[in-house]
């Protein structure tokens, strides 16, 4: 009896499920497209400043190799105020305003020392910042060229290497 009953039965082989489908994507692979997303976004942010600081940097010192053609490499009172103006706008965009808005004389370069002149705008050719845009003669020992070294190299360490 057993038997004819087996065979009367339309048994069907065994079905396995589908492949998952594609779409929508485990929440895991969800984490690491926003985690890789983050991570291009602040790597642009990074590179864009970067660059913006290249620029910025390329452009100044072309401001300052025209400033000394058109000096002819004499110091004048222009000149320096000139070199100061450019070292103070450099500084503003670059250092909290209300640390050295109001800085002048001595203390402005003792800041520009303390942020990359190593001592040279203090004791070296740097000090003529100071009082030079103010006089109308200035002493014949000014040195233009060390000047402007300086300020190059003041320009170079802040708007980085």
């Amino acid at each position: 009896m057993n038997a004819p009953a087996q065979a009367g039965l339309q048994l069907r082989d065994i079905h396995l499920p589908g492949a998952p489908e594609f779409w929508p994507p485990a929440p895991g692979w969800w984490l690491l497209a926003t985690l890789i997303m983050g991570l291009a976004i602040w790597g642009g942010v990074l590179a864009w400043r970067h660059l913006n600081i290249q620029l910025q940097r390329r452009r100044i010192l072309a401001l300052l190799a025209q400033m000394e053609q058109s000096s002819r490499g004499e110091a004048t009172p222009e000149f320096l105020a000139q070199l100061s103006h450019l070292t103070r706008r450099l500084a503003l965009t670059r250092f909290p305003r209300q640390d050295i808005a109001s800085l002048t004389g001595q203390d402005w370069l003792r800041f520009l020392d303390s942020s990359g002149g190593d001592g040279q705008f203090l004791q070296g050719p740097g000090r003529v910042l100071a009082q030079g845009p103010y006089l109308r003669e200035l002493p014949d020992e000014i040195d233009s060229h060390a000047l402007t070294a300086l300020i190059r190299q003041w320009i170079k360490r802040n708007t980085g290497n």
